[in-house]
């Protein structure tokens, strides 16, 4: 059978709609019975089963079974490396064996009817590396399973890790976790003096904000069963307290999917859930009815929660801790509220300053008014910095402990341009944040007096367009009049969720881009994580460098069913689109693209089997690593179009990890190597006749424009805040004289020459 005819993609959107019409009240069985059913059927499987691992017993029970005898379910327990099953879990990989029998560990339990069962087929469960369980498929014909059967469990068992995790934790709520809470950890004594003081970070994005401090979870810090709290508060307060709750929740979540429809779908997830359940509600209702304030049976059942995720081992958990907290102060809020019509907590003109901050609260922030953000110790760093640049919000990633101690309110500037956090500015220090912004706003004006076109001195047209990350961003690539999108990051409604996002999300996600653009064009890069981008849900051993490690296009390729799934929602968004394109990041070999080609190709098979309407898009290559350089005439000939991904072919050529302060002296983009390499692929380019454009910030470097059209380039997509001061500097340049310019610099062998011909040379303006 062949695997379209097990259908795994659609086993693999049914599964994601499941997890989203999850039902705690019928409970986690339920569920589990209704997924292995599920996967049965689309795989075609005669059975399939799934095992919870138990951290208390250390042992993996049996929780829900289709094919097998059903008394089992509850009962049939394995210990870890215990049979097939155990070993899945032990050595947490996928166990695929053509007669199960043949495998060592193999062990037959009595009265389970699987002896006639050959083909066995085990994934982990795993989330963030830790044990969840196991989910098996069996079949009677002998080597059953393909390798993209693998590959679609997986996918599945990455799904159902997030849902078990929630239930258990909704377990954990309902009063079942068992062994004593750790108390705190002390927090450090050491304190800001009076004064101003300047903390240096790493600044995340490119503005600045002026606020006053606030600590997320302040409240939570206070000792004393509610002082100050307000008095004669009854269980009808607690009632329309937790009302206006969920409307604000509703609310927030209606603002978001305004602003970021290919994230928010998911965001307010863990406060719904947690406010619907009636262990937690019911917990506090019972503790007003035997008298305790209800503002102090709110914080203590929220503190003892907070302090169960807070100091458990498992990271997943520990990640709860503010979802907790900002549902309480939530509650709180209302609460006290003298009417509940506020819209929950108001972080306007605050600056928020957190210990871990995950790609979700900085859209929750976002909706609610945040001035900035800083961010001390975890946190997943690279994806929250993209949003926050996105959204526009200054972040600066500080180490300074003592910034957690800040007084309440306590006035703070934020330069997340510089990386600077100046605590308690002096009247200097806000007149220089107010230049700051004044020249902010200088560019939001040049933003509307942009050209529709952008041409040099001597008439030639250079195409601008715009490197996004989410939709929220297309306002602003039209409001600077980009010609269109040349670099569309797929991967962030991968990053900011709890799953795999479905084909049809995905879907949506693209059509609603495309039609936003109105026929310009937009250059979708396909799925790009590993390196600094890491899947929460699908962990990867990327070994001790990542950047070297599966990555972009060879994770797309070692995981088909993934892959394929983008690429039938891509193939559908390019229908009645004829300016949508797609290009595959990373590409080290002309067989890279043939295979992502030839994938696409089979996907535009199955979509017209199915009667599905679809178009084939133009293919591209991004030229980003020292073997793609020396196969761009080959690339060149097969690809529609080149695009050459400068951030990291820069790296690559030379060596250098441009995210490491140590060594960022020898990340020189005049680098004799680097100059030679952007020829050599704009020549192959120009030999196929296929068109060639730059992506990152090469594009936007004055100083080396007149190179870059020099060498032929007349499509350079960049930050789209960009825009308008490249194309002031291009309307300088004359193509005759920047052809000279090149000739020059391709001529010279030393980076330190080239330095000073560039500085010698700088344009003016």
């Amino acid at each position: 059978m062949s695997d379209f005819q097990k259908d795994n993609v659609a086993l693999m959107c049914d599964i994601g709609e499941l997890v989203g019409l999850f039902d705690f009240e019928t409970g986690l069985d339920a569920f589990l019975a209704k997924a292995v059913s599920t996967v049965a059927w689309h795989m075609r499987a005669a059975v399939c089963s799934i095992y919870l691992y138990q951290p208390e017993t250390q042992d993996l029970v049996l929780r829900a079974n289709q094919g097998l005898n059903p008394d089992l379910v509850g009962r049939l327990r394995l210990k870890i490396g215990e049979g097939v099953t155990g070993m899945t879990l032990k050595e947490m990989r996928p166990i695929c064996e053509a007669r199960a029998t043949d495998n060592p560990h193999y062990k037959h339990v009595p009265g389970s009817r699987e002896e006639q069962f050959v083909s066995f087929l085990a994934v982990p469960i795993l989330r963030k590396m830790n044990p969840v369980g196991v989910i098996a498929v069996q079949d009677p014909q002998w080597n059953y399973f393909t390798p993209n059967d693998v590959q679609a469990l997986q996918v599945i068992a990455s799904q159902l890790a997030g849902v078990i995790e929630n239930a258990h934790l909704l377990m954990k709520l309902r009063g079942e976790e068992s062994g004593p809470v750790p108390p705190p950890a002390a927090a450090s004594d050491s304190e800001f003096g009076p004064g101003t003081h300047c903390v240096r970070g790493q600044g995340a994005s490119n503005v600045v904000g002026m606020g006053l401090s606030t600590r997320i979870g302040q409240y939570l810090l206070k000792d004393g069963d509610g002082a100050g709290c307000p008095i004669g508060l009854t269980e009808a307060d607690f009632d329309r307290a937790l009302a206006a709750t969920e409307r604000q929740l509703l609310e927030l979540q209606r603002r978001l999917e305004d602003k970021l429809h290919d994230a928010a779908s998911m965001i307010f997830g863990a406060h719904v859930l947690m406010l619907k359940d009636e262990a937690f509600s019911g917990e506090i209702r019972a503790q007003i009815r035997g008298g305790k304030n209800p503002w102090t049976a709110i914080l203590d059942e929220v503190r003892r929660y907070a302090d169960l995720f807070a100091h458990s081992p498992n990271p997943s958990l520990r990640e709860k801790v503010l979802d907790v907290e900002d549902l309480g102060h939530r509650l709180l809020h209302n609460l006290s509220a003298p009417t509940l019509e506020s819209s929950g907590p108001d972080y306007t003109g605050q600056i928020i300053i957190a210990e871990e901050l995950l790609p979700s609260d900085i859209l929750k922030l976002s909706a609610e008014g945040a001035a900035g953000l800083v961010l001390l110790g975890g946190g997943q760093h690279s994806h929250v910095a993209i949003l926050a640049k996105a959204l526009q919000i200054p972040l600066v990633i500080a180490a300074d402990q003592r910034l957690l101690h800040l007084p309440e309110k306590t006035p703070i500037l934020l330069d997340a341009k510089e990386g600077q956090i100046i605590v308690r500015p002096g009247p200097e220090a806000i007149q220089t944040m107010q230049d700051i912004i004044r020249t902010l706003a200088e560019s939001e004006r040049l933003a509307g007096l942009v050209k529709s076109e952008t041409r040099t001195k001597d008439g030639a047209e250079i195409q601008l367009l715009a490197n996004l990350n989410l939709v929220s961003e297309l306002d602003v690539a039209l409001r600077v009049k980009a010609r269109g999108i040349g670099l569309y990051r797929t991967e962030f409604p991968f990053i900011v969720r709890s799953t795999f996002p479905t084909e049809e999300e995905q879907y949506q996600g693209y059509r609603r881009v495309l039609e936003k653009m109105e026929g310009r064009p937009v250059v979708f890069r396909t799925l790009d994580v590993g390196g600094d981008k890491a899947l929460s849900y699908f962990p990867v051993d990327h070994g001790n460098n990542p950047f070297l490690g599966l990555r972009a296009l060879r994770f797309s390729l070692r995981n088909p069913a993934i892959f394929k799934q983008q690429l039938r929602a891509l193939l559908r968004a390019a229908h009645g689109n004829p300016q949508a394109k797609v290009m595959f990041p990373m590409v080290a070999s002309l067989d890279e693209f043939q295979a992502a080609r030839n994938l696409a190709e089979t996907c535009r098979r199955e979509l017209e089997q199915e009667g599905v309407p679809n178009r084939m898009p133009e293919l591209g290559v991004m030229i980003e690593l020292p073997s793609a350089v020396m196969m761009a005439n080959e690339l060149a000939a097969e690809a529609d179009f080149l695009s050459i991904g400068s951030n990291d072919l820069i790296q690559y050529l030379l060596a250098v990890d441009r995210t490491n302060d140590e060594v960022a002296d020898w990340f020189t983009p005049w680098h004799p190597a680097v100059l030679r390499a952007l020829d050599w692929i704009m020549r192959a380019a120009e030999k196929a006749g296929k068109p060639a454009s730059l992506c990152g910030n090469l594009g936007s470097d004055p100083r080396m424009l007149p190179f870059l059209l020099g060498i032929g380039l007349r499509i350079l997509s960049m930050d789209p805040m960009a825009v308008p001061a490249v194309q002031r500097q291009i309307e300088r340049i004359d193509l005759g004289a920047a052809r000279e310019q090149a000739r020059r610099m391709l001529a010279m062998g030393h980076a330190e020459q080239v330095a000073e011909f560039l500085k010698t040379n700088a344009p003016a303006g």
